[in-house]
């Protein structure tokens, strides 16, 4: 599989031919000032929760792709009714069969609501089973014992995990989250954006590395084989 990062918490994987964008927020990060959003390639989006840094960007990318967008069922609501053609619900405990194999929502540890306030459904993770590999995005979340069930539905060869503290999981329980899904192999996301969420990332490498755990930064943009 490959993933390439686009910034903040926003990244795409290809698997079984198809390109899978999660929680697309480009044109609001200042960092990714050199992404092009009519170049990212789309066939589904995944959307976590209803925070703009998470959202920002799936309507355009969704209408310029024709992309179907998936998230829980006040976000399924809410895309509808912004002009999305192609929209499909998906609540934590559900899971559902596509062309590039199985996801299961499940949960997380967080808040979530649109820009104006409005309730914007429960924050979730969605953990991704196909016939070249298993992943899990954990979406924004603070560490939590259900992440032991992710490891039960599937054999997870990487998981993407915010690090950047604060609003989410830091260093040290996205290293315990890894141990209870059972991967070596972390993707680190949701850092640097804001100036309260800036790790030191060789300081960081280091730290799961002694736990014995290989921790990814890509670089926006950045393709990685995972």
């Amino acid at each position: 599989m490959k993933i390439t990062f686009y910034g903040h918490a926003c990244f795409s994987v290809e698997v079984g031919g198809k390109h899978i964008l999660f929680d697309p927020f480009i044109t609001g990060n200042e960092l990714a000032k050199h992404i092009n959003i009519e170049e990212i390639k789309a066939d589904y989006i995944f959307v976590s929760h209803g925070h703009f840094d998470h959202m920002l960007d799936a309507v355009a990318i969704a209408n310029r792709t024709g992309a179907t967008v998936i998230g829980g069922w006040e976000l399924y609501s809410y895309f509808g009714r912004q002009g999305v053609k192609n929209t499909l619900p998906l609540n934590i405990g559900g899971k559902a069969k596509f062309d590039f194999g199985v996801v299961k929502a499940v949960v997380a540890q967080h808040s979530s609501s649109f820009q104006d306030g409005s309730y914007a459904g429960v924050a979730a993770g969605f953990v991704v089973k196909s016939e070249e590999g298993s992943f899990y995005y954990s979406g924004d979340t603070g560490l939590t014992l259900d992440m032991q069930l992710v490891a039960r539905f599937a054999t997870i060869d990487f998981a993407v995990f915010p690090i950047g503290d604060w609003l989410t999981m830091g260093i040290d329980d996205a290293i315990e989250a890894a141990r209870l899904v059972g991967t070596s192999t972390v993707v680190g996301v949701h850092y640097d954006t804001f100036g309260f969420i800036r790790i030191e990332k060789e300081a960081a490498v280091k730290q799961f590395e002694e736990a014995g755990i290989r921790l990814l930064l890509p670089g926006i943009g950045e393709t990685l084989s995972v």
